[in-house]
């Protein structure tokens, strides 16, 4: 007997600032949401609420959808009680898991709760995939720098995990993970979660004698990703959680941004022939028509995906930020109005901007159109000739705004009589719950009139409970059933339903730590692994770690010296590393390539022509580039 083959679930995951975008985009088709905490988020400027992490896990749960909590800050030794803490009332609020990055966390006394490594743990092979998933990991947060080849090599060497990637947004031009920019310059830490986007920064570029090659460009500005057209090349790599970034992006954003995406991913579920299924459920009616280029970005680019850096770049060197579309261009420009020949029909309130001639983006609001005339809100001086762009469309953000979008679950309903006094109504609905209540009524009577029609109607009248009738089987026959008697029958049985689909919802556990298993990249642990407390430490000691130095932003710090030796500690698991260790090390890993984006790859003869080492400096910031041709990585220092 040949047996059925099981579907192979996939998620969309979205990104929520707060609780109301959380619940948002699961309605907008969103599988799963990923939210910040009170503290120890990657964003810091998107904590939430328990309350507010539980209301969102109360309503995503009626879909089968998920909620991740971020907890993937590295955690001083100070902080470690009340990240214990944090985490059982995560538990307790319904959380399905936690994204975290600190290894200190797999030495807590926490509740049973899921795991999965955050892109944070800068997991970029197949030896790192490995030992998070023996370690008891229960999905991998891939880098967005990795290929198809290099996804599918991850996923034969951990085929029972599932990975999940990046699909849209903004993108690191390092590594997550293991950029030390923003706390080397500015003393706020990315990895706190306090990112100053120092890559955002205007740059010139300067070679070994002081020459500016190139002046106050964004050269580290990357575009925003855009995978919409890669998801059925990365399911065969062995992805299985599309994950869109945003956590500090508007509902508009979030909204359009799942809405775009649950679209492709129905058709291709639809597509596979019963081989793929979306992980939650649930009909989507979103009320607008979603269109990914017209919410905030500064052009798009895959990134990696093929390999190769793509050919048309993937730097927004003009500027970081959203450009939008060209409208038009302009042919008169007087303070108070600019006349332009139009690609586009514009509308009152629109955002347009244009490049000035010295290279920079000046944007503004849109007062009124009237033909091709446009009256700015600011007085404007634009050279004729100079491209307009749109980088808000005021009618597509209002489209959004006044859509109600929906999601309800389909029910099945049954209806019969029990006896000359009862009545039962059985619902089943698409998630596999099912509730029957039988209600006592008035000793029925025969109708006179047809009565199947009018039931079906009242039956009908699912409105604010979010379901919605499928298939309604009506087996009362021909007495007279009062409405009032079926209506409440009806709010009865809905209330059942909702019990019985919280009872059935099955959460997933924390997996067993192996204890056999070595780290992916040797005994001696550096800065880039970013230990950070006590907790960690044991962790890497426990899998073999001989010498151990401390994240950038806890060397010297009380507890740790900057050789990673633990000042309480009687000489186990010393490091001999020297104490400027930290000092030498790159501030950024990068995939990006600045010669290669620019034409001056070291490899091509025009290459030679700008004579390293090369700095970038922005006011008092100054970085020295290196270039690892070998391997194809630009790594960014801290220059004197």
């Amino acid at each position: 007997m040949m047996s059925k083959t099981v579907a192979t679930p996939l998620e969309l995951l979205a990104p929520a600032r707060n609780a109301d975008i959380a619940i948002a985009a699961i309605t907008a088709g969103a599988d799963a949401v990923y939210m910040g905490a009170s503290s120890h988020g990657a964003r810091h400027a998107a904590a939430n609420s328990i309350a507010d992490v539980a209301r969102v896990a109360d309503y995503a749960h009626r879909f089968n959808a998920k909620v991740f909590a971020t907890v993937n800050t590295i955690i001083y030794d100070e902080e470690l009680k009340s990240v214990e803490r944090l985490i059982g009332e995560l538990y307790r609020a319904g959380v399905d898991a936690l994204i975290v990055q600190d290894m200190g966390i797999l030495r807590m006394d926490i509740p049973p709760i899921e795991l999965h490594a955050s892109t944070q743990c800068d997991i970029r092979d197949a030896a790192k995939a490995r030992f998070l998933a023996d370690v008891g990991f229960s999905r991998l947060v891939l880098a967005r720098e990795l290929s198809l080849k290099e996804i599918a090599a991850i996923h034969e060497a951990v085929p029972d995990t599932p990975l999940e990637a990046f699909i849209h947004g903004a993108l690191c031009v390092s590594y997550s993970g293991d950029c030390r920019a923003s706390f080397a310059t500015t003393g706020r830490s990315a990895n706190r979660g306090e990112c100053s986007q120092v890559c955002r920064l205007p740059f010139d570029l300067v070679d070994a004698t002081g020459n500016v090659l190139v002046r106050n460009k964004h050269l580290l500005s990357l575009r925003d990703l855009n995978r919409s057209t890669a998801i059925p090349d990365m399911v065969a790599a062995g992805v299985s959680s599309f994950k869109i970034e945003g956590r500090l992006k508007d509902e508009a954003y979030v909204k359009n941004t799942v809405g775009a995406y649950s679209r492709i991913l129905d058709r291709f579920v639809e597509e596979s022939g019963g081989k793929y299924v979306r992980q939650s459920v649930g009909g989507v009616r979103l009320g607008f028509n979603p269109s990914l280029e017209k919410s905030f970005n500064r052009g798009f680019t895959p990134y990696f995906l093929t390999g190769k850096a793509p050919a048309k770049g993937m730097a927004s060197i003009s500027s970081p930020k959203a450009t939008g579309l060209k409208v038009g261009v302009v042919t008169d420009c007087k303070p108070k109005v600019i006349t332009a020949r139009l690609s586009e029909n514009l509308a009152n309130g629109d955002g347009l901007g244009y490049y000035t001639p010295a290279g920079v983006f000046q944007g503004f609001r849109l007062n009124r159109v009237e033909g091709n005339k446009l009256f700015p809100a600011s007085p404007q001086n634009i050279p004729a000739g100079t491209a307009l762009y749109r980088n808000r469309d005021k009618e597509f953000d209002d489209s959004i705004a006044a859509a109600k979008t929906t999601r309800t679950i389909s029910v099945d309903m049954a209806l019969q009589v029990v006896s000359p006094d009862r009545i039962s109504l059985e619902m089943t609905d698409e998630r596999g719950c099912s509730a029957t209540v039988i209600s006592e009524v008035p000793e029925l009577q025969s109708a006179v009139t047809p009565q199947e029609g009018p039931r079906r109607r009242i039956l009908d009248k699912l409105g604010g409970t979010g379901y919605r009738s499928g298939r309604i089987v009506d087996l009362a026959g021909a007495v007279f059933i009062p409405a009032s008697a079926l209506a409440a029958l009806r709010r009865d049985c809905v209330e059942a339903l909702d019990r019985s689909a919280r009872a059935a919802y099955r959460f997933t556990y924390r997996l067993p730590e192996k204890f056999d298993v070595p780290l992916p990249y040797g005994t001696c642990l550096t800065v880039h692994d970013n230990v950070a407390n006590g907790l960690a430490r044991e962790f890497y000691l426990s899998h073999g770690a001989t010498e151990i130095v401390p994240a950038m932003e806890v060397a010297g710090k009380s507890g740790i010296d900057k050789r990673g030796k633990s000042k309480s500690q009687n000489g186990a698991g010393s490091s001999d590393a020297p104490e400027d260790a930290s000092a030498e090390a790159p501030v950024m890993t990068t995939r990006y390539c600045l010669r290669k984006e620019l034409g001056k790859c070291l490899k091509d003869p025009s290459g030679k022509d700008w004579r390293g080492p090369l700095t970038l400096i922005s006011a008092n910031t100054r970085l020295r580039l290196d270039f690892d041709c070998k391997n194809c990585r630009m790594q960014v220092y801290q220059a004197k």
